[in-house]
């Protein structure tokens, strides 16, 4: 019998059967499979070695016999013709049910699937801070990516994201984004993900950047340090003006970090010996560094206090954390959310925004003003922020965490003190050593 729109129209269970197939006698395989409970479906046998394989094609209606083209410009082709194709794949020793399976699985293999993997991978293997911003370009910034088939993500597809973000959130933005797509890539290559056989980001244009030189004003200080708040970004951001040190080291501070370290007596002259001192310290292991290399920065008394006030606090399973900042497992990170918060307290207070800024522009500013303004010397300027340069180059780079400490400190204290009377210089304005304790 042939199974056609007409004959299948007359076909019922045979007496005391609750489920039945009918063969069709031109196409090896295909079948029509009725139950008792009314349901008709299609369904395709085929012998893989010793084993019988049994697909399901769908519902047998009379529409299903009729080639229909899909709203995206596919077609579907009819019962007879789809189920021919089948058996001629079978011929060549093909096993259409396990090509089925697979692009089953493989339609799950999503962007936003295989960025989870993704993020779980770098957690373990990155710094927080660098974590954090992966997560949002992941998260963020490639969104839009997120419903396409990983394997079918196009140069076209990273292109025109790298320009809507550029147009967004700027060149640098963009770049960055780029970077971290370029490295999802890569690793998905590399865990075998089904399907991907290149870096769609290889050969997209990179956004031509210009050097930032923001060196914040006065007033700009001293609005940052006003309205910085009470919470821990408002630490956080105090600490950073304090130390000159970046974003990251300071959120993801640890109690273990903080000593004290002995600052040796330093030679004069034959007459003047200038003696040893304790000095209050965060003391950064390599891996918390940017440039991997263990580094020592000295407290102020106004760091140090703002320090001492942090509570205690606990992890999800109520024990004591060793961070100082943030919650359950992690440093602090919601890093926009309090920046917009902060920019429009300043707003409100001046009248007008800031013209745009970021956290490191507190570093540059520092550094700026202290070999402007200061006259500290510049190899102890890039020892306070722990720049790679000829003094700390080779071996004694490696092995003396200590150079110019008695320089570091003095120049860290002179900081806090010219930072108090920029912060100060303003009326009804609380000076440094006021908000701090």
């Amino acid at each position: 019998m042939k199974l056609t729109e007409k004959t299948i129209r007359g076909l019922r269970l045979a007496n005391g059967k609750t489920d039945q197939l009918f063969w069709d006698d031109d196409i090896p395989g295909l079948g029509l499979r009725i139950r008792s409970g009314g349901s008709r479906s299609w369904v395709f046998q085929y012998a893989l070695g010793e084993k019988q394989r049994r697909m399901s094609l769908g519902a047998a209606t009379p529409e299903s016999f009729k080639k229909v083209k899909g709203t995206d410009g596919t077609s579907k082709l009819g019962i007879r013709d789809l189920a021919a194709q089948l058996h001629a794949k079978v011929r060549l020793g093909q096993d259409p049910a396990g090509e089925k399976t697979v692009s089953r699985q493989r339609a799950g293999d999503t962007f936003e699937a295989i960025a989870r993997d993704y993020l779980a991978a770098k957690k373990e293997s990155t710094r927080p801070g660098t974590y954090d911003e992966t997560e949002r370009h992941v998260l963020k910034h490639a969104k839009p990516l997120n419903g396409l088939h990983v394997a079918k993500i196009s140069r076209r597809d990273i292109a025109t994201l790298l320009t809507t973000i550029k147009a967004n959130s700027g060149p640098v933005a963009a770049n960055r984004v780029r970077s971290t797509l370029s490295d999802f890539f890569g690793w998905s290559l590399s865990a075998g993900i089904d399907g991907v056989e290149n870096n769609p980001v290889i050969g997209t244009l990179k956004a031509e950047e210009k050097s930032r030189e923001r060196v914040l004003k006065d007033f700009e200080l001293r609005a940052i340090w006003r309205h910085a708040g009470e919470d821990q970004h408002g630490a956080i951001i105090r600490l950073m003006m304090l130390t000159g040190q970046r974003a990251d080291e300071i959120a993801s501070l640890h109690w273990s970090e903080i000593s004290e370290t002995t600052v040796q007596a330093k030679r004069l002259t034959d007459a003047i010996v200038l003696p040893a001192f304790e000095a209050r310290v965060i003391d950064l292991p390599g891996e918390r560094t940017k440039n991997k290399r263990p580094h020592l920065v000295p407290l102020s008394s106004s760091a140090a206090t703002i320090i001492d006030l942090q509570p205690r606090r606990v992890d999800d399973e109520g024990k004591l954390r060793d961070l100082i900042f943030g919650q359950g497992q992690g440093g602090f990170s919601g890093w926009s959310r309090c920046k917009e918060r902060l920019d429009e307290r300043i707003k409100k207070d001046l009248g007008k925004p800031l013209d745009h800024w970021r956290p490191h522009d507190l570093r540059r500013t520092m550094s700026t003003l202290m070999n402007d303004r200061l006259g500290i010397l510049p190899h102890v300027v890039e020892a306070v922020l722990n720049h790679i340069s000829g003094s700390k180059g080779g071996v004694a780079g490696v092995y003396n965490k200590a150079l110019y400490l008695r320089e570091r400190v003095e120049a860290l204290n002179a900081w806090a003190d010219h930072l108090d009377a920029i912060v100060s210089n303003a009326n009804n304005v609380v000076g440094l050593r006021e908000v701090a304790s």
